[in-house]
């Protein structure tokens, strides 16, 4: 695909935080902003707010996982985040972001009561499989 090709294939969007802009998701410890990305791309990307809710519950949340995705991107807006990925465990802070290699093993250890994390995924739709 051509530059050319891929401006036409996207579109411009903006969006702007307002109240209500959350919602439920794909993890039930989790509310979502979604940032219009995958209309925009024509469903080649998603890209989202997760605002991961308190308190943390490791029964619920530390279920080792992978994601089959291409690309999936994560930077900590606010708070911390505590991960194990691939055995190593990894604290992320405000400004901290990573990268998570397609399938990698991973779970969620801890995160703070404020922590807020914007993640962009590719394809928009995937299958996560609990080890």
């Amino acid at each position: 695909m051509t530059d050319k090709d891929t401006r036409k294939a996207h579109k411009f969007t903006a969006n702007h935080l307002e109240e209500g802009s959350f919602e439920e998701g794909l993890r039930a410890y989790a509310q979502y902003r979604d940032l219009g990305m995958v209309e925009a791309t024509n469903g080649m990307v998603r890209a989202h707010v997760m605002k991961l809710l308190p308190p943390f519950d490791a029964e619920e949340v530390s279920k080792r996982h992978t994601h089959n995705v291409q690309f999936q991107f994560l930077y900590c807006l606010k708070g911390w985040m505590k991960g194990e990925y691939d055995g190593e465990e990894v604290m992320m802070r405000e400004g901290s972001c990573w990268l998570q290699p397609p399938n990698i093993k991973h779970t969620v250890l801890g995160y703070s009561d404020d922590c807020e994390l914007l993640e962009i995924i590719m394809p928009p739709d995937f299958d996560t499989e609990e080890l």
